[in-house]
């Protein structure tokens, strides 16, 4: 990864500035790191950023991607191999720690190394030397290592599937990359980041912009993807609008428009919520003139100055409802009463006093 990608590792939330804060803190200190995250949620650009506001910066940033490789293999993709010691080792070969001699070498997956393999990186943790596969001869290895992963590292500990003096040596710092669910306006920041992006690549003489359902969709829809969800969805709205506002969003592209199912959806429209679980279902003509009629009703005993006050008792039991019904999930609140996640979060610290969840 170029250093220049790392410059695109943008945000402005509280949440996300404190993260690469600690990204840049950790950095100076030349001790192994671990960064912990959901998938797409950029651990491979936080390592990057690691290396080069480190002091290694002028050497190797060495990415070893484990989930890749086969557990037989990683061994000597790691350490190296001599010749003729296995079938099919006609020379020598070096390993990823001898090619990132001097610099820092990213583990991502490290969950996934088996334990024999884990008990070789702790040597080289603790006493920087290491042997190449087929070979009692000791070599000498001045490598950082970041590790990444999105398991559970102390249950892996307690179940037996990770040493725990590994676990000790690599978490001198612990690294958390925030959730873009968390991350507030940050997903429309990097959404119009993406959409500009694209529109260059499409060749478009015109900056994309995302109209208020668009916009709605950012903030109601929970990422479990991440950042890289996010991209594709904004790509993909960029090169299919025909114009410079976009206002429908295809978050799952796997949707197949002739199934059966999908007819029944369209003819019971409903919202779904951030976890597909929450919808809104349509309101026949009936039913909705006969809630304004008893809306009417209890209404009518009220003297007309009390608007404001009768409007601030509507958003407390309609805040109240919603967040009892969505687990206190303000997200989920914000999209039963059709608000975006800033207007809910206004009305919570509105009547922060009154809320009962």
């Amino acid at each position: 990864m170029e250093e220049s990608e790392t410059r695109n590792y943008i945000g402005e939330s509280e949440k996300f500035l404190d993260f690469l804060n600690r990204l840049s803190q950790a950095a100076k200190v030349d001790r192994s790191v671990l960064v912990i995250g959901e998938r797409g949620s950029g651990k491979e650009i936080a390592a990057s950023r690691l290396h080069y506001l480190s002091t290694r910066w002028q050497n190797p940033l060495v990415t070893v991607n484990c989930a890749a490789l086969p557990q037989a293999l990683i061994e000597s993709e790691l350490f190296g191999y001599e010749a003729g010691a296995f079938t099919g080792a006609q020379k020598l070969r070096k390993g990823r720690f001898e090619e990132a001699e001097g610099g820092t070498i990213f583990l991502d997956e490290i969950g996934l190394i088996p334990l024999e393999v884990q008990e070789k990186i702790l040597r080289i943790v603790e006493y920087g030397t290491y042997e190449r596969v087929g070979s009692s001869k000791t070599h000498e290895a001045n490598v950082r290592i970041i590790g990444a992963t999105n398991c559970n590292l102390p249950q892996m500990c307690n179940e037996g599937k990770f040493k725990q003096d590994l676990l000790d040596r690599l978490s001198f710092e612990v690294i958390f990359v925030p959730p873009l669910r968390e991350r507030g306006d940050d997903i429309l920041l990097l959404a119009d980041f993406f959409a500009a992006k694209m529109a260059i690549e499409c060749h478009l003489t015109y900056t994309p912009f995302f109209g208020p359902k668009a916009t709605d969709m950012l903030y109601q829809y929970g990422w479990p993807g991440n950042v890289r969800e996010l991209k594709n969805v904004v790509e993909r709205a960029v090169y299919r609008s025909s114009s410079p506002e976009i206002d429908e969003l295809q978050i799952d592209p796997f949707i197949n428009p002739y199934s059966t199912e999908q007819s029944k959806t369209e003819a019971e429209p409903q919202r779904s919520g951030i976890d597909g679980s929450l919808a809104i279902q349509s309101v026949s003509p009936n039913e909705s003139a006969e809630k304004q009629s008893s809306l009417e009703a209890i209404l009518s005993s009220y003297p007309l100055t009390d608007m404001g006050e009768i409007k601030e008792k509507v958003e407390v039991i309609m805040l109240n409802r919603a967040l009892n019904e969505s687990n206190g999930s303000q997200r989920a609140a914000g999209m039963l009463m059709g608000l975006t996640y800033d207007q809910i979060r206004g009305l919570v610290r509105k009547h922060s006093d009154e809320i009962s969840i």
